[in-house]
């Protein structure tokens, strides 16, 4: 392949991630163009082609899947559109870069994982970013260098600052996302899957809505928590929550058989720490995009790498549908107040 060929990106979806991909892609990508973007809002369309100078837009994804001069889709649309909108892609003949979940049941993270299998030689990557964060990936090192002997338990807080509440309330009554489980802790759940090496098997899960009872509308929980069961024997532990007062807080420990590893167990900003009348104050992250700025870099630099040197990328598909089946299960664990059995989940193919 000539090294200094450019893969041509078409990007659909301009929401709050979807604008940063578009920026990312337009100017943080070594060999990478961003050619064309669409989206259903046309005021975002016209403002990304002005301000990222994009050649081609659209409102009409279909119509975007036609530009021959495009080598790749990147999917960042609402997680309903997800499924649909890879299996067009993979039969137009593009490689795909798509958001996480694969989709919003089972079911459609099967079909994706069809469509995957019928275009072996197309990209296919899924947007897991937390894998290729600095400080994760390091933890992941030295648990396969053996620094914590086998490891046997994670625990995960994924906490979402409360002051984001009321354009997520507005989002989520118009564009469901899979509710708690499915959507906001499935990065946990292929996190522990990625360090335990195992899969789970039972899950028990709780939730509820105390300081905003408009989830319950949604049927969903403000705040939430899993007890996983892994093969093995091995333990997972999971608080996700919307309400979180202090900013953005996002955790994880991992514990072995001979030590144990902890990241982010203050969500710190940066490294000022500010001594008044108040005494010593830290500003914690404010959101996800600050916390994973690189995280979400350097997993498109992977993605665009994957189809210049003709490989796979090593998050693959079937990452996504053992989440996709996890989150499932809690949801489901969750919504009934009982023991679910991971398999039990799998052959219903909800």
């Amino acid at each position: 392949m000539n090294d200094n060929r450019r893969i041509s990106v078409g990007l659909v979806g301009l929401g709050r991630l979807g604008r940063q991909h578009a920026e990312n892609l337009a100017f943080r990508i070594p060999h990478c163009t961003l050619t064309a973007v669409c989206s259903v809002k046309e005021e975002e369309v016209v403002a990304a082609q002005r301000e990222l100078s994009v050649p081609y837009g659209y409102t009409d994804y279909e119509e975007m899947l036609q530009n021959t001069e495009l080598d790749a889709i990147f999917i960042a649309s609402p997680s309903g559109f997800h499924c649909k909108q890879i299996e067009q892609a993979f039969a137009a003949g593009f490689h795909v870069f798509s958001e996480k979940p694969l989709g919003l049941s089972i079911e459609e993270a099967l079909r994706v994982r069809e469509a995957v299998q019928r275009h072996p030689d197309q990209v296919f990557m899924l947007g897991f970013m937390r894998r290729y964060d600095r400080s994760y990936a390091y933890a992941k090192r030295q648990i396969d260098a053996g620094a914590i002997g086998e490891p046997v338990l994670v625990r995960c807080y994924g906490l979402d600052p409360a002051q984001a509440m009321p354009t997520f309330l507005k989002f989520a009554k118009s564009n469901y996302s899979g509710g708690l489980f499915l959507d906001m802790a499935i990065h946990d759940f292929d996190l522990a899957r990625w360090y335990l090496g195992a899969e789970a098997e039972t899950v028990w899960a709780i939730g509820g809505s105390h300081r905003y009872p408009e989830f319950e509308q949604l049927q969903d929980a403000e705040t939430g928590a899993a007890l996983v069961q892994f093969g093995s024997k091995k333990m997972g532990i999971f608080v996700a929550s919307r309400n979180c007062a202090h900013g953005y807080h996002i955790e994880t420990e991992i514990i072995g058989t001979h030590g144990s590893l902890r990241i982010g167990t203050n969500p710190d900003k940066n490294q000022v720490v500010l001594m008044d009348e108040r005494g010593i104050v830290q500003e914690c992250t404010s959101g996800f995009l600050e916390r994973f700025e690189f995280a979400y870099v350097d997993e498109v630099i992977e993605f665009i790498r994957c189809i210049r040197e003709a490989r796979k990328s090593e998050v693959t598909v079937a990452d996504g549908i053992q989440s996709t089946i996890l989150g499932y299960a809690c949801k489901l664990s969750f919504e009934t107040g009982q023991l679910v059995a991971v398999q039990s989940v799998v052959s219903t193919g909800k």
